[in-house]
């Protein structure tokens, strides 16, 4: 992305024909921006409700930043904010979400980035960089969290009815998770793109939460956001992927080992899905991917993951 001809001052950039404003997107302008988003990036994502109802309360300065042109939205920079405790305290964060700018107004694309991470006082994530990104991002002090992960088959397991559970029913999941585990689930509950499932095993329960990969907007396997109990879930991948194979017909689960500490057998190696962070107190194991886009845009992609794929177990 080229900046030479960016000039950045009290949130406008000046060209020769006119000039390019960088606002904020406010709740005023979200029609115009999922309009934007729907006619220029995607018309399969329900922009309105993926802009609009994030279904978690925080204290949102914006909905990220704009480029206008005169009334015309040229470029925008979505960003979600949230509210976390992490190691007793109470932490800021914003995730930087998709970012779309027509091809006449390239040069404008890094005020929108650097707007964005100019805020103070927030930890900021890259969750699904694409390779312009990924290759910029070092510069503004971003740092890549480790992605390895494991792609785990979902196979027709036969499964012993008594020994453990696998439920997405919304009852059973209240009466299961802890008070913070249940907070959890309540601020991602309607989020467009996260579903839910616990795992019981005796008097322990795994809280897992997943979204689905679309290839081309087929749903094809799971890819895991949050796992409560990591040690549980390796003993009870078997039924979790069983669950998920003839309930969601999902064909494999992507899982970073972040999230699950080591790798199945009969699994395949990924490390393929870059993800960033930049914050100066906090590290990449005290940072995850909940309220973020990951839960709330359901995009697809045009490639599958894992050019780098090696099959093996542990």
């Amino acid at each position: 992305m080229n900046t030479d001809h960016a000039n950045l001052h009290d949130g406008h950039v000046s060209r020769s024909a006119g000039t390019v404003v960088v606002a904020p997107i406010t709740t005023a302008d979200l029609a115009a921006v999922a309009e934007f988003l729907r006619t220029n990036m995607n018309d399969n994502i329900p922009w309105d409700r993926a802009c609009a109802d994030i279904p978690w309360q925080a204290d949102a300065p914006n909905h990220g930043f704009l480029l206008r042109d005169g009334q015309r939205v040229v470029g925008t920079l979505l960003a979600l904010y949230s509210q976390r405790p992490v190691g007793g305290r109470l932490e800021r964060f914003c995730n930087l979400g998709s970012w779309c700018v027509l091809p006449a107004y390239r040069a404008w694309s890094m005020a929108l980035f650097t707007t964005v991470v100019a805020q103070k006082n927030y930890h900021f994530t890259v969750l699904s960089p694409d390779t312009r990104s990924q290759e910029m991002l070092p510069w503004y002090r971003f740092h890549f969290f480790d992605t390895a992960a494991a792609l785990i088959p979902n196979l027709p397991w036969p499964s012993w009815p008594g020994r453990v559970r696998v439920s997405a029913d919304p009852d059973v999941i209240e009466r299961t998770l802890t008070p913070a585990e249940r907070q959890i689930y309540h601020d991602h509950a309607h989020a467009l793109a996260a579903h839910h499932v616990v795992m019981l095993r005796g008097d322990r329960h795994c809280y897992v939460m997943f979204r689905k990969f679309r290839y081309r907007d087929v749903p094809v396997f799971a890819v895991l956001l949050y796992v409560s109990d990591a040690e549980l879930f390796g003993r009870m991948v078997i039924p979790l992927t069983r669950h998920l194979l003839f309930r969601h017909r999902l064909l494999a689960t992507m899982a970073e080992l972040k999230l699950i500490g080591r790798r199945p057998k009969l699994s395949f190696a990924l490390n393929d899905w870059p993800k960033a962070y930049r914050s100066g107190t906090l590290g990449p194991e005290q940072i995850d991917y909940l309220y973020s886009e990951l839960e709330c845009v359901p995009w697809s992609r045009g490639r599958f993951p894992g050019r780098h794929a090696r099959s093996g177990t542990r």
